[in-house]
């Protein structure tokens, strides 16, 4: 399998763009920004407006529902690896890359528990619910605590019913929560609080995703969510102030897969599993997975090479920890579903293949 290129942590991913937004507003970042020829992109603003909508990758711009996204688009980025929400998400909470914020994972092998979790819900794969301190598993300070102290004030803008979710607890430490409940709220409050200068607005819309993964991006639900996205970066650059700069982008892309494409991984083996169908982390290889291996639609990647597919920077204390084994890429036509992950989606993502790496860099403003 070579169809797979990894993210370009030197200045074209999610993480350099974080950075090049903090580094502007502060005058100093954790990671580098981005690369001068995409930086040259992004206006200068005293207020930032960054709008991420889950799921929409850079390919995804070609429906034709997405017009005035694909209008928007000024270059193409990458995603952090593993290419899964609480990842990326966790590269902007924190500004790091995977390696140094520690949260490596959809599903995540915590030693502290010993238990797989799962980094949405923040539950054992089967639903039990893990004690662990939520507002303190990401490295301290984050990125919403180095802007408050440099006086630029974070404000996320995001469904209500996320609030005080248990992923929202790990990612919004410091970050002013604004809860909105429908598409004209999200729009209406993001304009308004852009009206203050010296502010960092991240807008967070979620419904590309969900509707890529339980319809699939044929199907007429994923056409009303690319186009409630559209509607929502077109509303917000005709009314924001001329002070302020809207930059958007996405956590990942998505790809269909039909049954035949699900691969079943058998439980009888001693092996423990967790990351996800794209990219599946292994602890413990015995005998039995190591006779199967060889049948599987995957490339084997040893824990080494693994680690730096998570970006530059000084180990997260408890990475070593976290890390696998060996990770089980799949092939970019199959998934590998072992016991506890989801084989009733349509769409995913998570590993390297094009669609689910690239992300667009949307930008308007002055």
């Amino acid at each position: 399998m070579t169809d797979y290129s990894i993210p370009d942590y030197s200045g074209g991913s999610l993480v350099n763009l974080i950075a090049e937004l903090e580094q502007r507003l502060t005058g100093s970042a954790q990671a580098k920004g981005l690369h001068p020829h995409l930086a040259d992109r992004i206006p200068a603003a005293t207020t930032y407006v960054l709008m991420l909508f889950d799921g929409l990758g850079d390919q995804q711009l070609d429906h034709p529902c997405a017009a005035p996204l694909r209008a928007a688009r000024a270059a193409t980025l990458d995603a952090a690896f593993p290419t899964t929400t609480s990842v990326n998400l966790a590269s902007v909470a924190t500004g790091l890359a995977p390696a140094t914020h520690g949260l490596i994972a959809h599903q995540l092998y915590v030693p502290s528990v010993d238990k797989v979790v799962n980094t949405l819900k923040w539950t054992t794969p089967w639903g039990d619910r893990v004690k662990l301190d939520h507002r303190s598993f990401l490295p301290a300070p984050n990125l919403w605590e180095r802007l408050r102290a440099s006086d630029i004030e974070p404000i996320t803008v995001q469904p209500g019913n996320f609030q005080d979710s248990r992923l929202s607890r790990v990612l919004y430490r410091g970050c002013r929560y604004e809860p909105i409940w429908t598409v004209d709220e999200i729009i209406d409050a993001t304009v308004q609080l852009a009206r203050v200068p010296g502010r960092l607005i991240f807008t967070y819309f979620p419904n590309v995703d969900v509707s890529a993964h339980v319809h699939g991006q044929e199907s007429d639900e994923y056409a009303a969510a690319v186009s409630a996205a559209a509607g929502i970066w077109e509303r917000i650059a005709l009314a924001l102030p001329s002070h302020a700069v809207m930059v958007g982008t996405a956590d990942h892309g998505h790809i269909d897969y039909q049954e035949q494409a699900k691969v079943l991984i058998a439980q009888r083996t001693g092996s423990e599993f967790y990351g996800d169908p794209r990219a599946v982390l292994v602890r413990r290889v015995d005998d039995e997975l190591s006779n199967m291996i060889d049948d599987l639609p995957c490339r084997v990647v040893e824990a080494s090479e693994y680690r730096s597919w998570l970006g530059p920077g000084i180990d997260h204390p408890d990475l070593a920890g976290r890390m696998p084994e060996i990770l089980l890429l799949a092939d970019p036509d199959r998934l590998l579903i072992p016991r506890f992950m989801d084989k009733r989606l349509t769409g995913y993502h998570g590993g390297l293949a094009a669609d689910e790496l690239r992300i667009p860099l949307l930008v308007t403003g002055t």
